[in-house]
């Protein structure tokens, strides 16, 4: 799917998006405390449960996100907030009319590539368990030129940096969607979640799946019932309600994995 190489640096101030599909500021995850902020999903500490008391509000989306992993990949505190672009430029992945051409971008001094996390992107927005399935939106990987979102990864430092400016509180821990960014934070990305069973792939799929998900219009849902698989738009990180955990808004078969929505 890639067919180019290279590097290019782009600050995280850059907000070169093609103005036909100007963000909404997405309905966020959660933010501790306060009200009409944006809210966002506090990842708990290793000696610490998911706070209940955390008050949901409207505004830009912070998530949390990642399953735990044996990777040797060092997670520095902050970063310099400049970012390599993947050079690499892929088909159109669906055949829904709502085309979205996406970068991905990666902070410079960490320890991820910006290719393989481009390739890795791609592969799960181009998986038929992906938002592909909706038969109403489609993707495509850039490396120049107008886009639609970027993804970005970056150290947790420089993730409130950027989570912060549209108000977001993620405390070094989670992600968020805020205007054309998806930023994933490096911490999410390595070390997951203890609420998903599963390989670091497939919670990395569900980053890319919710917070997408953010980006083309869904909210948050919570478990439709006992044993049935979690929404990609649930806020899995805060308990699974019953349901097990799933990093895919499909099935195999096209059904769509949702659930009740979250006021």
């Amino acid at each position: 799917m890639m067919v180019a190489s290279g590097a290019a640096v782009a600050y995280y101030q850059d907000r070169h998006a093609s103005v036909a599909d100007e963000a909404p500021v997405d309905a966020g995850d959660m933010l501790e405390g306060g009200t009409a902020q944006p809210r966002a999903e506090r990842t708990p500490r290793a000696s610490e449960s998911p706070d209940p008391s955390t008050s949901p509000s409207a505004g830009a989306s912070a998530s949390a996100s990642a399953s735990p992993s044996s990777t040797v990949i060092d997670i520095p505190a902050t970063g310099p907030g400049t970012f390599t672009t993947a050079q690499a430029d892929g088909s159109v992945v669906g055949t829904g009319s709502r085309m979205r051409r996406y970068k991905v971008l990666v902070e410079d001094g960490i320890d991820v590539s910006a290719s393989a996390a481009a390739a890795e992107v791609s592969d799960v927005l181009a998986d038929r368990r992906g938002w592909t399935r909706d038969g109403v939106n489609s993707f495509q990987l850039v490396s120049s030129g107008s886009y639609d979102f970027v993804v970005k990864i970056a150290t947790p430092g420089t993730t409130d940096k950027i989570c912060g400016a549209a108000g977001l509180l993620t405390r070094g821990e989670v992600n968020c969607s805020v205007g054309t960014d998806v930023v994933v934070n490096l911490k999410r990305w390595v070390l997951g979640s203890p609420q998903f069973d599963g390989p670091i792939g497939e919670y990395r799929a569900l980053i890319v799946n919710h917070e997408v998900g953010h980006r083309i219009g869904h909210g948050h849902e919570t478990c439709p019932g006992p044993g049935r698989p979690a929404p990609a738009m649930m806020q899995q990180i805060k308990g699974l309600k019953g349901c097990v955990a799933n990093a895919w808004p499909y099935d195999r078969d096209g059904t769509y994995l949702g659930g009740p929505a979250v006021p």
